[in-house]
């Protein structure tokens, strides 16, 4: 698939899902998240945004946070691990540390609802099995749900995805989908590409 798109991935620490956009066909360009600004973002006109995993929390994340804020309404943003807890957060959201404690390598059936549109979990199985490496969660019960919307979830109910109610191209994943325990990782990569795809094709439509 040539996706033929410039998808600009901002990164916490790691490179690891480099290797599914390059094998998708993106032209990706990547960047710590303290290397530069959210103006300095915007002058590079991504056609979408991977906040990726890293050490720390939401604050301890460069310019994540205001980068979900400011460029997460004008072209499609994917929060994957960190990134998820970073939309989170940033809308409002709290970032608790999950009952059941740390996951590192743990293997969850995730099950998903998209209320019947194309996102990020599209053909995949229901549920599917996710690889977990996390310590920290978007909280249940403090969800910012007049501002977001969760698409998936565990079997003992944490948060495993998430999308804008308004900006649907904004969604993020708790999970990782580059884990070889993540069973269709690659098709939800390739699912948001697909994502942008269609905003631009509906936006050159108007």
């Amino acid at each position: 698939m040539d996706c033929k798109h410039d998808v600009l991935k901002v990164i916490p620490a790691k490179y690891s899902h480099a290797a599914y956009m390059g094998e998708l066909g993106c032209h990706f360009e990547v960047y710590r998240n303290d290397e530069l600004t959210v103006e300095e973002l915007k002058r590079k006109n991504p056609r979408g945004v991977l906040i990726s995993p890293g050490p720390g929390t939401p604050q301890d994340s460069g310019i994540s946070l205001q980068t979900v804020l400011e460029l997460g309404p004008l072209v499609p943003l994917f929060g994957v691990c960190m990134g998820l807890q970073c939309i989170g957060e940033a809308f409002g959201g709290k970032i608790v540390r999950p009952p059941y404690g740390v996951m590192h390598g743990k293997c969850s059936p995730v099950c998903y609802d998209e209320k019947g549109e194309d996102g990020l979990f599209a053909g995949l199985s229901n549920p599917f099995n996710a690889g977990r490496y996390h310590s920290l969660v978007i909280e249940k019960d403090s969800f910012p749900d007049e501002a977001l919307e969760v698409t998936a979830w565990t079997e003992d109910g944490l948060i495993m995805a998430a999308r804008h109610k308004v900006y649907k191209h904004i969604q993020g994943i708790q999970f990782h989908p580059e884990s070889i325990v993540t069973s269709e990782g690659i098709s939800i990569v390739r699912n948001f590409i697909k994502l942008v795809e269609r905003k631009e094709a509906a936006e050159s439509r108007a």
